[in-house]
């Protein structure tokens, strides 16, 4: 006579009746905690090299102006005129009066033409610049 072991008649199986709960509660995050890329860019630029950059923590704050190498400027997903650019950055101003304007500016770029955006955004009251670098390695 034998005697063989009994073996107790577990499941083996995962429980998966929460896990649709799970999955929307992860996608619901995930929708919430991210934000996209807005704008398209149109032009090319190279940016400068910097010796001590700092990051900007508040994204949402910040308003890209790109200026790229062929003097093409663009605001969010535009080309614009350089007589436009007072009247988009004023309108931006009034929906968030705390707007950084980023500047991304191609390194080859006339400083004359920097001077005169730089005017056009102190006539909208656009006085929080920054001006877009690499770090320097």
């Amino acid at each position: 006579m034998k005697f063989e072991k009994k073996r107790a008649e577990t499941k083996q199986e995962i429980p998966t009746s929460s896990m649709p709960d799970i999955i929307f509660m992860l996608l619901l995050f995930f929708m919430v905690a991210t934000t996209l890329r807005e704008q398209e860019i149109f032009v090319k630029f190279v940016l400068p090299e910097a010796e001590a950059v700092q990051k900007i923590e508040n994204k949402r704050l910040v308003s890209y102006i790109w200026v790229g190498d062929n003097e093409r400027i663009q605001i969010d997903d535009n080309i614009v005129q350089l007589k436009q650019i007072q009247k988009i950055m004023y309108d931006k101003r009034v929906v968030l009066p705390n707007v950084i304007v980023s500047l991304r500016v191609d390194k080859n770029s006339r400083m004359g033409l920097i001077t005169d955006i730089q005017q056009r955004l102190r006539k909208a009251d656009a006085r929080r610049i920054n001006y877009s670098a690499r770090a320097k390695f």
